[in-house]
């Protein structure tokens, strides 16, 4: 079931303001603090505290033996993760940036992905692999990439991606705390976003989407660095009177597509929004599920904005590569328009 609607959580007596990245670096405190068996690795994640200061402070706190400098290695990085996780550690594996997660591809799905299967599940490997993603940032090729279509696509694999900083905090630990393997894709370009966050509330399922934006008109449905586009333009939309539903779908693999489906039926209108290519992804998987399950109700076409069929392009031209309000507000207009 998905979570009550909410676009912005409000402060309440146990809250404080605090960025995506702050929330991130608050939730692998608390797994470091709870259980011994959790690890962070990666490159430039203890003394430097990574290039985002995710992990600022923690090797200081933890220990150089809880919050380890890695080799520039990916591959490495993960491998060394699978054969922690097989002694009984739960670590949790920085990759500086999204573009550096392929070489160590191999590793992610012909073991990782795999173990747990091969062993006929006496073998658990939770591993959790934190992914910086997305554009946005103007910064060079391999740095501002959208690639969890592919680790989507395999099974064994669980894919989320948090959109603010609550779910940052919560889904980061309970990804830790998941017994199978987890690509956590962070929104780099939206880190330094703010919210009110109580660490003390109940969090919302892992794998589940959300409405965070009721509405009546068009079905909007989105994750990751989009969410925050998408609700700026439902707000635009509703200035003129249209009343978008914006729904943050959380987890891609498995997808928890039950909310939007029943918001289509209401709708009759759905459009997706992802800063990845249109080909082959997770919003092609979505169109056509929703296809198959709300075809009656479909009073236009399922509409996609997203990045284009090509490679990521230098910073100079990002901005008319990512998708944006236009972008949206225009496809909202051609559902419409049907």
């Amino acid at each position: 079931m998905a979570a009550p609607a909410l676009e912005r959580p409000t402060a309440t007596a146990g809250s404080q303001t605090v960025t995506i990245a702050k929330a991130l670096n608050m939730g692998l405190r608390s797994a470091l603090e709870r259980d011994p068996k959790v690890l962070v690795m990666g490159e430039d994640v203890g003394k430097l505290g990574g290039v985002f200061r995710i992990t600022d402070g923690l090797q200081k706190d933890f220990g150089e033996h809880r919050v380890l400098d890695t080799p520039l290695a990916e591959s490495g990085i993960i491998g060394t993760a699978v054969g922690l996780a097989i002694r009984g550690f739960r670590p949790v594996c920085e990759i500086q940036f999204d573009g550096f997660i392929f070489p160590g591809f191999d590793q992610i799905v012909s073991q990782l992905a795999k173990l747990h299967y091969r062993s006929q599940g006496k073998v658990k490997v939770p591993v959790v692999v934190r992914v910086p993603f997305g554009g946005g940032i103007g910064a060079v090729e391999h740095h501002s990439e959208s690639p969890e279509s592919l680790f989507a696509h395999i099974g064994g694999l669980k894919v989320v991606s948090c959109a603010n900083p609550v779910d940052a905090y919560w889904m980061l630990q309970q990804a830790i705390e998941c017994d199978d393997p987890v690509l956590f894709f962070e929104p780099k370009r939206r880190y330094y976003e703010k919210a009110e966050l109580d660490p003390t509330a109940p969090p919302a399922p892992l794998f589940a989407s959300r409405v965070v934006r009721p509405g009546s008109a068009v079905t909007v449905a989105t994750y990751g660095p989009m969410v925050r586009t998408v609700l700026d333009a439902a707000s635009a939309a509703a200035e003129d009177g249209t009343e978008l539903e914006v729904i943050d779908l959380r987890t891609l693999s498995p997808l928890d597509l039950e909310p939007v489906f029943e918001s289509v039926r209401r709708t009759g209108r759905l459009v997706l929004a992802s800063e990845a290519p249109a080909e082959s992804s997770i919003t092609s998987e979505i169109a056509a599920r929703v296809q198959q399950e709300c075809f009656y109700s479909l009073e236009a076409p399922v509409l996609r904005v997203t990045g284009f069929d090509t490679p990521y392009p230098p910073s100079k031209l990002e901005e008319g590569y990512l998708p944006d309000l236009d972008r949206v507000l225009d496809a909202v207009d051609r559902s419409l328009a049907y």
